[in-house]
């Protein structure tokens, strides 16, 4: 975990914030481990470069949870969407309002966060995919959540077919590209937006499902 305190970490919004005026949420891809490195760099680069009024908020989404490691009980803060960043941006600009779906993206705004070091791109490529509303509230009830839960330890084998039961990919399922049994984690290979995504997850997170029942996430 990074030297920050969680409240750093999590940023949760408040209701203004998250809804301000002209912004969207987007998912950014970060290279492994370096999602607190991308945040710093745009929360301190975005004044420099003149775009605090066109970047809100970046945020790494954690939760605290409650873990069972050498037979202790232990709560700790944790990343639930590991390899991800949500930022708000104005990316798409709407120039008539009274014709949202004509849309421009705005391409500083889009070049900046896409360069900066550690992220590898949005979700949803050279044209991002903005969150919906319920999409965005579901990840930051969770991460303002208390309800703590419980590390299973399983064996997996590469190549079998998980279902997601938790964190901002439940219900989602894939096959597990990597098994590390040391920390109790799985690369996922799951869908979303039409895309293959890899994700890291927690053994608890996730449940055997037959390869017969694929689930898509969007």
């Amino acid at each position: 975990m990074d030297s920050q305190t969680e409240e750093e970490i999590v940023g949760i919004p408040s209701g203004d914030e998250i809804n301000r005026e002209g912004m969207q949420w987007f998912v950014v891809h970060t290279l492994t481990g370096q999602e607190m490195r991308a945040k710093r760099y745009i929360d301190a680069q975005k004044v420099s470069a003149e775009l605090s009024g066109s970047i809100g908020m970046v945020v790494v989404p954690t939760e605290r949870v409650t873990e069972m490691k050498q037979n202790k009980k232990r709560v700790v803060s944790r990343k639930f969407f590991p390899g991800y960043l949500l930022v708000q941006a104005a990316v798409w600009q709407v120039p008539n309002p009274a014709k949202p779906y004509k849309k421009t993206l705005d391409i500083g705004v889009w070049r900046f966060i896409k360069d900066t070091p550690g992220i590898i791109g949005f979700l949803g490529g050279d044209k991002p995919h903005a969150l919906s509303e319920r999409e965005v509230s579901d990840i930051f009830e969770q991460a303002s959540g208390e309800e703590g839960k419980s590390r299973v330890k399983v064996d997996y084998k590469i190549g079998e077919v998980v279902l997601i039961t938790d964190g901002a990919f439940k219900g989602s399922s894939g096959p597990i590209d990597k098994v590390d049994p040391d920390r109790g984690k799985l690369d996922v290979t799951v869908t979303v937006f039409g895309r293959p995504t890899p994700v890291e997850l927690e053994y608890w997170q996730v449940e055997r499902q037959s390869a017969e029942q694929p689930a898509a996430l969007g």
